[in-house]
């Protein structure tokens, strides 16, 4: 696992930028939060209900020697995304990076899904990124520079077994994914999305671990920390845009 601060000095391509994660007290969230810092991100570390793990992340941060600030947010609400940017920018300054990795994951079968349901599922995991990135683009084509990295899930492409709602607000932000990154490519902003499966620490897994191994090829659930590494490179590259990579240990071959 990297070390925060560990890269922090190597003035790489992340180096200075401002960061917004959302889903920043889960596990993926969590190892997102300490790989961008240690590649020397400014970090805003966006929360729904859990603040201890928000603030232990900042303070782990902070601690050191990098910069990272907790802030909530509720995105079932329509107004949550601008007013999160608007924080963001007043802490920490422009927004560079975006990396919207929130998501509900409540497993249900397609008969007792309420429209109540659907409606809270789509508000956290489609509606919020899009208006997050509605939100942070001009700026980022203003200045040149910008990253959009959306957490998919091989749901999206197989249907998955947490629910119709869920594999329907994944596979959504594919079509954004490919729609502003064709968009925005020649101003210097990549979009991108993660498609990962089965991630041990988190709370998405649609099962007991132990039965869950057997069906991935790899033969053991994913890390948080390699979610994290991957997204790093993919935040890195100024080349890659337009692509939804999976990370599932071989669940889904494309």
């Amino acid at each position: 696992m990297t070390l925060v601060g560990e890269h922090s000095a190597s003035g790489g391509a992340l180096a200075g930028r401002v960061v917004l994660i959302t889903g920043a007290s889960g596990g993926i969230g969590q190892a997102l939060g300490r790989q961008l810092a240690a590649e020397g991100a400014r970090l805003a570390l966006a929360y729904g209900a859990n603040v201890a793990s928000a603030k232990d992340l900042a303070s782990e941060i902070v601690t050191a020697g990098g910069h990272a600030v907790p802030i909530q947010a509720d995105l079932r609400s329509a107004e949550a995304p601008a007013a999160l940017v608007e924080e963001t920018e007043g802490k920490l300054g422009p927004v560079d990076v975006l990396v919207s990795n929130a998501g509900l994951g409540r497993r249900q079968y397609f008969e007792d899904i309420a429209s109540s349901d659907f409606d809270d599922m789509i508000a956290v995991n489609l509606r919020s990124p899009f208006l997050l990135a509605q939100r942070v683009v001009p700026g980022m084509r203003e200045r040149g520079f910008g990253r959009i990295l959306f957490i998919s899930s091989v749901a999206a492409f197989t249907g998955g077994s947490v629910g119709p709602h869920y594999a329907a607000s994944k596979a959504g932000l594919h079509g954004l994914t490919h729609y502003l990154a064709a968009r925005l490519a020649s101003d210097g902003v990549t979009v991108n999305a993660l498609a990962p499966a089965l991630v041990a620490g988190t709370a998405m897994l649609p099962g007991d671990p132990e039965e869950l191994r057997a069906r991935i090829p790899a033969g053991r659930l994913g890390r948080p920390e390699e979610v994290a590494d991957l997204a790093a490179a993919v935040l890195r590259n100024a080349y890659l845009t337009n692509q939804v990579i999976g990370l599932d240990g071989g669940i889904y071959p494309r």
